[in-house]
């Protein structure tokens, strides 16, 4: 006997979401651009502290994961 949407368990239907590339791009996308961003502030950083962005890693992993998300989150049909 077939499963129908309707008939699915909230659970089920969560599992599916969550296992589906709608959802796992833009996580990964997010968690990627998180670590870059971070990445970029230990190896390039602001020496003098006067950077918005970089001159402390939580923005800068904040404005990496932003940007990951963004990038991954297109509404580019053919990506």
């Amino acid at each position: 006997m077939e499963e129908n949407d309707s008939s699915m368990s909230i659970t089920n239907r969560m599992k599916l979401f969550l296992l589906s590339w709608r959802f796992l791009k833009p996580a990964l996308g997010t968690i990627a651009g998180g670590v870059l961003g971070y990445a970029y502030y230990h190896f390039v950083g602001c020496s003098s502290g006067n950077c918005a962005i970089t001159s402390s890693p939580y923005s800068s992993s904040l404005m990496g994961a932003f940007m990951g998300f963004y990038m991954m989150n297109s509404s580019c049909r053919s990506c």
